[in-house]
């Protein structure tokens, strides 16, 4: 089962990123990646992976240690575990830049690779995209006076 619930962990996110990378302008996208409900799928895994083995994650994950962190993650529910967390915060980030991207007005075919290099290595992915965010929003913050009356 454990295996099972590993596999489908990112199944259960591509129709998300799917929109964001191949149907950002569609009307319905930004309504459904503005929702953190995306989220709950790959969240349901984790519940599941975790759910019996709870005493366990709460020791590891309240006073972690690398020894302690490293047993945790070779098992096979704690690596799932892990993976779906990632996989959750992962769609939670790309929905976030995808989002910021609009308001920016940046161009689908920058974001559509970005995004896609977003999944394969987040904190990459998601650095480089705040370099572009700073880069866009420098000229309005150079241009924003505020003033105390």
């Amino acid at each position: 089962m454990t295996g099972f619930l590993f596999g489908i962990t990112f199944w259960l996110t591509v129709p998300f990123w799917g929109l964001m990378i191949f149907a950002p302008r569609w009307r319905w996208t930004p309504r459904v990646v503005s929702s953190p409900l995306i989220a709950v799928p790959p969240l349901v895994v984790y519940t599941a992976l975790v759910v019996g083995h709870l005493p366990q994650l709460w020791s590891t994950m309240s006073a972690p240690d690398l020894t302690t962190l490293r047993e945790f993650t070779t098992t096979p529910w704690g690596a799932s575990a892990v993976w779906a967390q990632v996989i959750a915060w992962d769609l939670l980030i790309g929905a976030w830049m995808y989002r910021e991207s609009r308001r920016l007005g940046l161009h689908p075919l920058l974001m559509g690779p970005l995004l896609v290099f977003t999944i394969i290595l987040s904190p990459f992915g998601f650095a480089v995209f705040l370099a572009i965010r700073a880069a866009c929003d420098a000229p309005d913050r150079a241009t924003t006076v505020v003033t105390e009356e």
